[in-house]
């Protein structure tokens, strides 16, 4: 699905998505992978969803980003609740949601210009 957004010029934001894959600034993404406005950080973590560890989340937790999207794949799955230690730790929001929805929501608060990070696990 592609998307449509309004004017982010500079940055970061989704314009696609399918199946095993997302699109930022129409370079596409299929590892896992941290969105933020200016940057991205690609294959964040090596672990799937039931690997994660709490050293995953203390990377989430070091962005300035004040709300986390985690993108859990094509389900909604929430994180052990001590892995999310870092993020409590940092005052840092988190939103759990599949992936799509993760895409979506993201590229509305970039819009806002909120501080968001799309944190994407691929299944």
């Amino acid at each position: 699905m592609k998307l449509q957004i309004a004017q982010t010029e500079g940055l970061n934001t989704f314009t696609a998505y399918g199946e095993g894959y997302v699109s930022v600034n129409f370079v596409r993404h299929s590892s896992n992978v941290i969105v933020l406005p200016e940057r991205t950080v690609a294959e964040w973590t090596q672990a799937q969803f039931e690997t994660l560890s709490a050293a995953d989340f203390e990377v989430l937790a070091s962005t300035d980003a004040e709300i986390i999207l985690l993108g859990t794949g094509n389900a909604l799955r929430f994180p052990r609740p001590e892995l999310l230690r870092p993020l409590v730790a940092a005052q840092k929001g988190l939103e759990v949601m599949d992936i799509r929805a993760a895409c979506r929501t993201y590229n509305v608060l970039v819009s806002e210009g909120r501080k968001v990070a799309a944190a994407l696990i691929f299944p």
